[in-house]
């Protein structure tokens, strides 16, 4: 290996940080893996990886640049500052990409502690979902210094079709997601409505799922995740809880700038009912499931 090999961690190896790092793999960068689940951590190894493991302690030290991809603000806390945190086994100057999908108060937060060890920080959310991830091809909405753009500058290249640069103040990168994801969230739920009206009234979903997708309805939502309910397959690639946490987000955001969002508020309540009625862990299409007295692909109707 090249001593100035550029030297890449993703932290948190899901759908989306799997995809990461095997885009980081195929872009020639030294990649290294940190997950609690074993089982992600040796696919990652035998897709090249140097290491990966549930910790950093072994090779934190070499690093240049860190993808932080968990769920929330909490796990973003445990995984940079808990016992076995990477933020303290860094070498100042590192570059952090903290991409998870959190409040903007949270973001500064965060970026605040590991500025103050030192460390290069980017307020970076990303969407794109699992594919896309996949293709080294999702899209990051970053803000920070450009001095810490430029330290991750091969990390972004290797994981990002599209780098919008927000802003040099923290937050702004996860104001716009938060704004993304109210749409996100809406067309998903406003796409369950669609199709559970369409089972309804007797409509086969296959033909309904085919018109909407060749007319003025569609939306890149609609199409990936009712694709789901027509084949009845909920298998979770973005689950309903996270949608309940995103579109928490969202509400929350607009309460402290005392400001209107009646069809986000509403999405709200359908996924957080959904995930009360036993869905949550399900992915984000089975919110459809919570409609009374219509029968679905691969469901008994009850």
């Amino acid at each position: 290996m090249s001593g100035n090999q550029y030297k890449a961690c993703v932290v948190g190896l899901g759908s989306m940080g799997m995809g990461a790092a095997r885009s980081c793999i195929a872009a020639g960068l030294a990649t290294y893996g940190v997950d609690l689940n074993p089982a992600a951590c040796e696919s990652l190894q035998g897709a090249g990886a140097v290491a990966s493991g549930a910790d950093a302690a072994g090779f934190a030290g070499e690093l240049d640049g860190v993808l932080l991809l968990v769920v929330n603000a909490e796990q973003c806390r445990g995984a940079l500052f808990g016992p076995e945190g990477l933020a303290p086994r860094l070498r100042p100057g590192t570059g952090v990409m903290v991409s998870a999908t959190i409040s903007a108060a949270d973001a500064r937060e965060i970026a605040g502690r590991l500025e103050g060890m030192g460390l290069l920080v980017l307020d970076a959310p990303v969407s794109g979902g699992a594919a896309k991830a996949a293709a080294g091809e999702m899209t990051v909405m970053a803000a920070g210094s450009r001095a810490a753009f430029d330290r991750l500058r091969p990390l972004l290249d290797a994981v990002a079709g599209k780098v919008y640069e927000i802003g040099e103040e923290i937050g702004l990168g996860a104001t716009v997601k938060i704004v993304h994801q109210l749409l996100a969230g809406v067309h998903i739920a406003a796409g369950a409505e669609a199709m559970a009206l369409a089972a309804r009234a007797g409509i086969p979903l296959g033909t309904m799922y085919e018109v909407v997708t060749h007319a003025a309805g569609n939306s890149w939502m609609f199409e990936n995740r009712m694709k789901q309910v027509v084949e009845g397959d909920y298998t979770p690639h973005s689950a309903v809880d996270i949608f309940v946490k995103d579109l928490r987000l969202v509400t929350e955001t607009a309460l402290a700038l005392n400001f209107p969002l009646p069809l986000a508020s509403t999405a709200y309540g359908m996924f957080a009912n959904a995930s009360n009625a036993g869905h949550g862990r399900e992915a984000d299409a089975a919110v459809i499931r919570t409609f009374a007295g219509i029968r679905l692909p691969g469901d008994d109707g009850k």
